[in-house]
């Protein structure tokens, strides 16, 4: 640190040296104080301005290049849920969504969707109807499910960075709150009144479209930037049942 500031001291004086002979030498050649402290007032005046812009446009540089980088690395992360969680989530809750075949038939990814393509697989994501119906076999398997990868969503909470991906921590609430109203329930999951299978439907579609949306927006992320894994993510892709790993 006193190194960092010894080195910019000693190049402060030798700016601050050359100017002063710089208008020396202008002193002695045309002999005007007068011209000299003129234009001198005039660039000290525009420096403040100068260096506003300046300040401005390194900020917002700055500012954008660590975004990128902080969803750089929130899409890690993202790839690491959807890889533990996300996935085999996406195949559970379409037990509960009688209609699914009808969005699933839209979002069958291929090499060569485009950015338009995820967008209108995001709008239809958003605008459909989902018919939800209970089945109480399954809401206790995906209940054990939530609750063996607890420890894992808890960890990704501890992520300070995303608080800047908001769409993706409102997902984690959805999915929180979905194993809280199920695991609260206990042995009573089997014996509920209709009108509160209809509230755990409610909260299943709440997770299911928003984990959806998030695995669209993923997807789009690995079309554009890594298309190794975008081929990978395709083949794999959970609303697709003929989906396979292996390259045919």
């Amino acid at each position: 640190m006193k190194k960092h500031i010894n080195w910019m001291l000693s190049i402060s004086l030798i700016l601050i040296i050359a100017s002063a002979l710089t208008y020396t030498i202008h002193y002695f050649i045309f002999r005007d104080l007068h011209h000299i402290f003129i234009y001198m007032i005039g660039d000290f005046g525009f420096l403040f301005l100068d260096v506003l812009l300046v300040i401005l446009l390194i900020e917002r540089l700055l500012s954008r290049r660590e975004k990128r980088s902080i969803m750089n690395k929130l899409n890690m992360v993202i790839g690491t849920f959807f890889s533990e969680v996300g996935l085999e989530l996406l195949r559970k809750f379409s037990n509960f969504v009688i209609n699914s075949q009808n969005l699933e038939r839209q979002l069958e990814f291929s090499p060569d969707w485009e950015k338009k393509d995820f967008k209108k697989a995001m709008d239809a994501v958003q605008k459909f109807p989902y018919e939800i119906k209970i089945d109480k076999s399954s809401l206790l398997e995906i209940r054990e499910f939530l609750l063996s990868k607890r420890p894992f969503l808890m960890r990704l909470l501890e992520n300070p960075n995303l608080l800047e991906h908001e769409r993706f921590t409102d997902l984690l609430w959805a999915v929180f709150h979905l194993t809280e109203e199920l695991v609260f329930r206990g042995d009573l999951l089997e014996d509920l009144p209709d009108t509160d299978y209809e509230h755990l439907g409610i909260d299943l579609q709440r997770a299911y479209s928003q984990l959806t949306i998030e695995w669209i927006s993923y997807t789009a992320h690995l079309k554009e930037s890594y298309p190794f894994l975008y081929s990978l993510a395709a083949r794999v892709n959970p609303m697709n049942p003929k989906a396979s790993p292996v390259v045919s």
